[in-house]
C-alpha cells in the first residue's frame, strides 16, 4: 500500500531550495509583482465560442465542432462549451456539430455569428438497437478491426496536434508542458510516420523526480492506443452492453474483458463498423495502471480520423537516498517509494492532405518533450485558437497553481 508524505509550503521550500529544482527568489518575487493589461496583436480571425446542449440544457461533452470542407475545427469540453478562430475568408464556411448519440447539425458560420444566444441544440438520436440482438459480440468486432484500413484515412495526411502532459507526484500534478506538433499520419491500422515540435511552453516546474520518458510522448500515445497496437479479439470476452448513434448511423457498444486485467469499449458503427470511439483500462503490474480515451470524427468523405484524447498512467517510483535525506531534515519520515504519474490530453485542431503543404520544419526526434528546446514564442499562444478548458485540464491546472499559489499564465511567462 502506497504511503503519501505530506509536506507544508515551508517544508516544501526548503527542500526545493537545497535540491535546486526551482529559483525560488524568482517565484518569491511573482507573489508580490504586480501586473499591467498585455494588449494582444490585431489579426484578421474571429473568434468562434458557443456551448452545445441537449433539450434540456445540459452540455453535451467532446462534440466534435468542424468546418467540414478544410476539416478544421475543435471539440467540446465536458460542460459542452468550445471555442476556436476561423479566417474571415472562413465565414462564408459551414459549422458541423457532431457527437455520439445526437443527430448531427449543420449551422453556416454567418448565421452562427449573428445567433444571440450561442447555443446549440442537437436532438437525441432514438436507436432501435438497444433491442437488438447481435449473434456474436466477437465476430463483430472481429469485422471492425479487420475494416480498419476501409472505415479510417490511411493515405498520409498531417494532423495538427495540441499535446499537453502533467508529471505527477504523490497523486498532485508537479510539473506541465504544452505543445504544437504537427504529425504525419496514416491512420491507426499504422503509425505515425513522422512529427515536428513546433512550439513549446512549460510550467514552474516542482517535482521531486526528474522522472523523463525514452520517447516522445505522442509516440506512446500510439503504443497505447488499441487500434495501432493491434487486438487480439480472441483474448478478450466480449459482449454487447448498449447501443448508440453518430452522424446518422447506428452504434454498437461492445465490452471486452482480459483476464481481469484489461477492459476495452469499443462504439462500433453497427452498418460500415468504423470505430468512433475507444475506453480502455488496463491494471499492469503492482501500483501500475494505464487508462484512456480516443474519439474519432469524420472526415468530409466518411472516413475517421483522431479528434481527442485523455489518458492517464500510475507507477511507483523509489525515493534517492539525497531526497530521502532532505525530507529526513524536515522531521517527516520518507517513504521507500511515492506514486508517480504522467496524465495526457490531446486536441487534434486541423488536418492537412495536401503533401505539398505539409511541414517540414520544426524539431523531431526520439526523446523526452522537455528535451525538444524551442524558443517561446509568446504571440503564439496568445493567437492560437486554443480549445475550451476541460475538467480534467481544470483539475490539473488547480493542482499545480496551487503549490505556491501562482497563476498559470504567470509560471508560462516566467518559466520560458
Amino acid at each position: 500500500m502506497a504511503h503519501h508524505l505530506i509536506l507544508n509550503k515551508n517544508e516544501m521550500l526548503e527542500i526545493l531550495k537545497t535540491y535546486s529544482i526551482f529559483k525560488i527568489n524568482k517565484l518569491l518575487f511573482l507573489f508580490s509583482i504586480s501586473f499591467c493589461s498585455i494588449s494582444i496583436s490585431q489579426n484578421n480571425n474571429i473568434a468562434i465560442e458557443g456551448k452545445v446542449v441537449d433539450e434540456f440544457n445540459y452540455g453535451i461533452p467532446y462534440t466534435a465542432i468542424t468546418i467540414v470542407s478544410k476539416n478544421l475545427g475543435t471539440s467540446s469540453n465536458e460542460e459542452g462549451s468550445f471555442n476556436f478562430l476561423v479566417s474571415k475568408n472562413e465565414t462564408q464556411d459551414t459549422l458541423e456539430f457532431s457527437s455520439i448519440g445526437f443527430k448531427t447539425l449543420k449551422i453556416s458560420i454567418v448565421d452562427f455569428i449573428k445567433l444571440e444566444d450561442k447555443e446549440i441544440v442537437l436532438q437525441e438520436n432514438v436507436t432501435m438497437l438497444s433491442d437488438v440482438v447481435i449473434t456474436s459480440s466477437k465476430d463483430y468486432v472481429k469485422r471492425a478491426v479487420k475494416n480498419l484500413r476501409k472505415t479510417t484515412i490511411t493515405d498520409p495526411h498531417q494532423l495538427n496536434i495540441l499535446y499537453r502532459r502533467w508529471s505527477v507526484e504523490d497523486s498532485i500534478c508537479r510539473f506541465y508542458i504544452e505543445q504544437y506538433i504537427n504529425a504525419v499520419d496514416r491512420g491507426p491500422s499504422s503509425f505515425i510516420s513522422k512529427f515536428t515540435v513546433k512550439h513549446s511552453r512549460t510550467s514552474a516546474d516542482y517535482t521531486y523526480i526528474k522522472r523523463q520518458q525514452k520517447l516522445h510522448a505522442l509516440m506512446y500515445m500510439e503504443q497505447q492506443n488499441p487500434l495501432r497496437r493491434g487486438i487480439n479479439v480472441g483474448a478478450y470476452k466480449w459482449k454487447k452492453t448498449g447501443a448508440s448513434s453518430y452522424d446518422g448511423e447506428d452504434i454498437v457498444i461492445i465490452e471486452g474483458i482480459r483476464n481481469d486485467s484489461e477492459t476495452l469499449r469499443l462504439y462500433i458503427g453497427f452498418d460500415t463498423y468504423g470505430i468512433y470511439k475507444v475506453e480502455r483500462y488496463n491494471i499492469l503490474e503492482a501500483g501500475k495502471s494505464i487508462k484512456g480515451t480516443y474519439i474519432y470524427k469524420k472526415h468530409k468523405d466518411g472516413r475517421l480520423y483522431l479528434s481527442y484524447h485523455n489518458r492517464e498512467w500510475k507507477d511507483q517510483e523509489k525515493y534517492s537516498d539525497r531526497i530521502k535525506s532532505l525530507i529526513s531534515s524536515t522531521g517527516k519520515t520518507p517513504p521507500n517509494s511515492i506514486p508517480v504519474g504522467y496524465r495526457h490530453e490531446v486536441f487534434v485542431l486541423g488536418f492537412e492532405e495536401d503533401k505539398k503543404l505539409f511541414d517540414k520544419s520544426g524539431l523531431t526526434g526520439q526523446m523526452d518533450m522537455t528535451l525538444f528546446k524551442i524558443p517561446y514564442d509568446s504571440n503564439f499562444w496568445k493567437n492560437i485558437s486554443l480549445p475550451p478548458e476541460t475538467a480534467f485540464y481544470k483539475k490539473n491546472i488547480a493542482d499545480l497553481e496551487s503549490i505556491y499559489d501562482v497563476p498559470i499564465d504567470t509560471q508560462f511567462k516566467y518559466s520560458n
